[in-house]
């Protein structure tokens, strides 16, 4: 689930708006649970980090801002605890008795990323130098964004292992409906003695559900998105819909550019990561339709050849 999905339809996201949306959002994963499937659900975070990087900026002069790390932890507490409340109300309603539980998970990176010296990642919003010096003056990176201002970068590291797998693991053996790695997991490193910590930065939500997909031992990644389907030409009066479709054809599509990078990319990339790590197949797809990406009805459903027929490019 991307992090807009627990917004209302304009992007607010007062208290009321997220747990309207999450309490909307919960549907759809109840009929998927109730059909006996094991289900783990992860999450984006970035409206509610957004918020969380605003209060930061507003009080920086009386006290220390929290790290990134601490922000995507308090939003994993937060968002999960908002999806047990409505998991658990939507699967009542449905006579299912399943326990829901969430978990706060680490997901670890390499401290030698080369992002880490280059950060590249924007996050929150513009400021005025005058307000960006203050948040510079307690270690952050800013640039100069011309005309609207300063806008914090971070790193963006790859996603290495999730740390907590083997708790989802043990939860899902027990019955529960798990929801893990939010935001992509709390980004922490290793140490030589070690030793985990947590360090400044965001991974991608795709790239790490794709990689708990892969250490559960899920057969199936669906990607709940905006849209029904990955797009080719989007945006243009020849769109096509990417229907069922070879993990080859679907890096074949990628290479010619045909997924942005701030949007679709990270989603074909990890769909494809999870089918060529032996996932049975990855779907993209709109939250409301994520019962039929499951059953393999619906969406962009990649594999890796055998299960469906080669590449299917649909008109719409």
């Amino acid at each position: 689930m991307g992090g807009n999905a627990m917004t209302s339809a304009d992007g607010r996201a007062a208290p009321a708006d997220q747990i309207a949306a999450i309490a909307r959002a919960a549907e759809p994963i109840a009929d998927v649970v109730a059909t006996g499937a094991e289900v783990v659900i992860t999450h984006g975070n970035g409206p509610q980090v957004g918020n969380l990087l605003v209060k930061n900026e507003l009080a920086a002069s009386v006290v220390p801002p929290v790290p990134l790390d601490w922000c995507g932890a308090q939003t994993q507490g937060t968002i999960g605890f908002m999806l047990l409340d409505a998991v658990e109300r939507s699967l009542a309603a449905r006579g299912v008795a399943r326990p829901v539980a969430a978990l706060v998970t680490r997901t670890r990176v390499d401290p030698g990323d080369p992002r880490f010296t280059e950060p590249t990642k924007p996050i929150g919003r513009y400021l005025p130098e005058a307000e960006a010096r203050v948040m510079m003056d307690h270690g952050q990176v800013w640039q100069d964004r011309g005309e609207k201002g300063w806008r914090r970068v971070v790193a963006s590291p790859e996603p290495l292992e999730i740390l907590d797998a083997p708790s989802v693991t043990a939860l899902l053996a027990a019955g529960f409906v798990v929801v893990a790695a939010g935001g992509g997991g709390v980004p922490v490193v290793r140490g030589e003695d070690g030793i985990v910590r947590g360090v400044e930065a965001v991974i991608d939500k795709d790239l790490s559900a794709a990689l708990l997909g892969r250490a559960i031992g899920a057969s199936v990644l669906v990607i709940a998105t905006d849209v029904t389907a990955a797009m080719l030409n989007f945006g243009t009066d020849r769109v096509e819909q990417v229907d069922a479709v070879t993990v080859a054809r679907m890096r074949q599509l990628e290479a010619e550019g045909h997924f942005a990078s701030g949007s679709m990319g990270p989603k074909v990339d990890a769909a494809c990561r999870f089918v060529e790590a032996g996932g049975e197949r990855a779907v993209i797809t709109s939250l409301d339709r994520i019962a039929e990406g499951v059953a393999g009805r619906g969406g962009t459903i990649v594999t890796a050849g055998d299960a469906v027929q080669p590449s299917t490019v649909t008109g719409r």
